[in-house]
């Protein structure tokens, strides 16, 4: 049972609002609520209405005060509907914060923005009359009715209470409902365009639930590592000790006695005075010198680094009350993998990850899939010669068993060079031997990397497919002269390179969602009858990699749902096929400790 929530930014009519106290005696949604004036501003009121599966009204919307709101979800959530909203982010973290949980959603940004862009239903209406905004091979804009609205311009911090922002209006959203549900009904590969919509909202609720509970973390063992690394917090605007004095050797030894470090133009010009030609500060660039002071300035840009990215600024900014909450992207890449929008949640440097601990009584859970990506394109090339190699646990040692004298090291760059289009060095050299010996998996890669030279779109295993070439992709192609035509040929090996992994990485990350979505359900099924502060939680993830936070006793139970989710994600993508998904699983009371 569908059901419609939607901010009550313009309300053109006025059934019943719920009370002041709560929705007691108000009429659910669709079974005909009686008229009344609506007080107080608009954005105070939410529209909820049922919806039939096609997205056909059932009986006239309820208005509910945002305050009744929680109560409200929380008694239909025992009818098991699907919430349908603008997005997951415009809600659901409100309803958490009142300790409601929901079972599962559609989330119409997010589905917009996969349907618009999809082969699978490029054909429709909906999709051939999306507004389409993009200019190059960035992440994909949803349809331009359901972009967020702008941030009021008085927005305070991440964790600061705000208004609730008027969204767009039910009708809008019941539209925008029906047309997705057309273009699904069209599509000739409508159950795997479905998994790919339902996977996608399920880790919009799962990135909300991440946000909500937080990694936790303990920051007086953060302040030691940063004690350790750097010397004591500092004060002002001063270097740490240690910096400090790294930064006082370069001076000496570049004889710059005012030279700022953390300026990439100050630092090459006292490179260049002492004869270090280099080009750039980067570091593998800077490793090509034998200057006495490059092994202080590495040593300083390592540290720096760890200043900017996880210093005490950091610390103050994103850890609150034990827990580190970043606020996660779902299809933040173009691929399909998420990002993190602040705080930096999907780089956690190893030298940090001490500070991510358990609580008291309480394990962490990391858990990874081993070489997913390979084993991702044994199943999409149905390589039946490769799937004996990915029957071991080591996929690499079963091709080196199979073709390169049991060198582990070759077969891996030999296959991760035909996903990831490197054709030059070692790869390259390897690779006519990988493509004898798995013509199907290559020549998958291979046709995927010529549509994306030939400016075609490629699409993943469920649907997602790649945003069209820019019209300046376009406009080069057709160039006559040397000089473009070299630029043109330039840009068209590197959009073949970047179709040539999209298949494998998207599909990747489609199997990553599925295993985030039944892992959570799982998880629900395991806490169902505990308190909130007892029941295991998913508290990070990252591309093929998810933490859960466990009590003791329950740690044995989460690995086996972690394990035997990872099964049920490979069998909803491929069916039941002769290829392993294994995941590598360590119980551990710091995250450091889990590699």
């Amino acid at each position: 049972m569908p059901m419609l929530l939607a901010a009550a930014s313009e309300p053109s009519h006025t059934p019943a609002p719920s009370g002041p106290a709560g929705p007691a005696g108000a009429k659910p949604a669709g079974h005909g609520a009686t008229s009344a004036h609506l007080s107080g501003q608009p954005r105070d009121y939410v529209y909820l209405q049922e919806l039939a599966t096609d997205g056909t009204p059932l009986g006239e919307p309820l208005v509910i005060h945002r305050d009744n709101l929680a109560q409200t979800v929380k008694e239909l959530e025992e009818n098991h509907p699907r919430w349908v909203w603008h997005r997951t982010q415009a809600f659901y973290p409100e309803l958490l914060k009142a300790g409601v949980i929901i079972e599962r959603c559609h989330d119409l940004q997010l589905c917009g923005q996969l349907l618009s862009y999809s082969q699978f239903s490029a054909h429709t209406d909906y999709a051939k009359n999306a507004v389409k905004t993009l200019t190059t091979e960035d992440r994909p804009e949803p349809p331009q009715a359901l972009l967020p609205p702008a941030p009021s311009p008085d927005q305070g911090s991440l964790f600061e209470e705000t208004s609730a922002p008027s969204g767009p209006t039910l009708e809008v959203l019941r539209a925008e409902y029906t047309q997705q549900q057309a273009a699904l009904a069209q599509s000739q590969h409508r159950e795997r365009l479905q998994l790919l919509l339902a996977a996608e909202s399920a880790g919009s609720l799962i990135a909300a639930e991440m946000q909500f509970a937080g990694v936790p973390w303990r920051e007086d063992l953060h302040e030691q590592i940063l004690t350790e690394y750097l010397g004591p917090r500092p004060t002002g605007n001063n270097r740490p000790k240690k910096l400090e004095a790294l930064a006082q050797e370069l001076r000496t030894l570049l004889n710059s006695p005012t030279l700022n470090p953390d300026s990439p133009q100050e630092l090459l010009r006292a490179l260049h005075r002492n004869g270090i030609e280099v080009k750039s500060t980067r570091s593998w660039e800077l490793q090509q010198s034998q200057h006495a002071a490059i092994i202080p300035l590495l040593a300083y840009k390592k540290l720096a680094r760890l200043l900017s990215a996880n210093g005490w600024s950091w610390l103050d900014a994103w850890v609150h009350s034990g827990r580190f909450r970043p606020e996660y992207v779902v299809g933040g890449v173009v691929s399909g993998r998420w990002a993190s929008r602040g705080g930096g949640a999907l780089q956690i440097p190893k030298n940090i990850r001490g500070a991510a601990h358990a609580d008291p009584g309480f394990k962490l859970i990391v858990a990874d899939a081993s070489q997913l990506e390979p084993r991702v394109l044994v199943a999409l090339a149905h390589d039946s010669k490769m799937a004996e190699a990915a029957r071991r646990k080591d996929l690499y040692e079963g091709i080196a068993a199979e073709g390169f004298g049991g060198d582990r090291a070759k077969a891996k760059v030999a296959l991760l060079g035909a996903i990831y289009g490197a054709t030059t060095g070692e790869s390259g050299r390897l690779m006519p031997q990988l493509t004898r010996m798995y013509p199907r998996a290559v020549g998958f890669v291979e046709e995927a990397a010529r549509a994306g030279e030939a400016g075609h779109t490629v699409s993943t295993h469920l649907g997602r497919s790649t945003p069209p070439p820019s019209q300046a992709w376009l406009a080069s192609q057709q160039s006559t002269s040397a000089e473009e035509q070299r630029r043109a040929n330039s840009w068209a090996r590197s959009r073949g390179r970047f179709t040539r992994n999209f298949v494998v990485q998207g599909t990747a990350a489609e199997w990553a969602a599925c295993w985030l979505a039944e892992l959570r359900r799982r998880l629900r099924a395991i806490g169902t009858n505990l308190p909130a502060g007892k029941r295991p939680e998913l508290v990070f993830f990252l591309h093929d990699e998810v933490m859960v936070h466990a009590p003791q006793e329950l740690v044995e139970e989460c690995v086996r749902a972690i394990e035997e989710s990872a099964q049920t994600a490979a069998n909803l993508l491929f069916g039941r096929i002769p290829v392993d998904f294994p995941v590598t699983v360590a119980v551990v009371d710091s995250y450091d400790h889990a590699k």
